[in-house]
């Protein structure tokens, strides 16, 4: 099951800003998926968007199919708590979600 934040109000994320949620990443087939994620879990992940894995083999398209994602991510945070998060940098996946590619 899917929610839309923008819908479900403050109900559906933690109240505690360090660990409110996160942008993760995914190469499905020939996609390269975001996804607004909970901590620590990828039910109930949120899809954001995608695009070919043609495209983003150029580093730039990457970097900037990256920022735009968290810029969508920031925004539907801002319009639920009122303010934007801030970015810690990129982690790597948790070893259960990680692609066996």
């Amino acid at each position: 099951m899917t929610w839309d934040p923008r819908e479900s109000g403050k109900t559906k994320l933690a109240p505690n800003w360090t660990e409110t949620g996160r942008l993760a990443m995914r190469q499905e087939g020939e996609n390269w998926n975001a996804y607004y994620a909970l901590p620590k879990t990828m039910e109930g992940a949120v899809w954001l968007g995608s695009i070919k894995m043609a495209f983003v083999e150029n580093k730039q398209r990457r970097r900037q199919f990256l920022d735009l994602m968290r810029e969508c991510m920031s925004d539907i945070l801002a319009e639920i708590h009122g303010g934007r998060p801030r970015w810690r940098g990129e982690t790597p996946a948790p070893e259960h979600e990680r692609s066996k590619e």
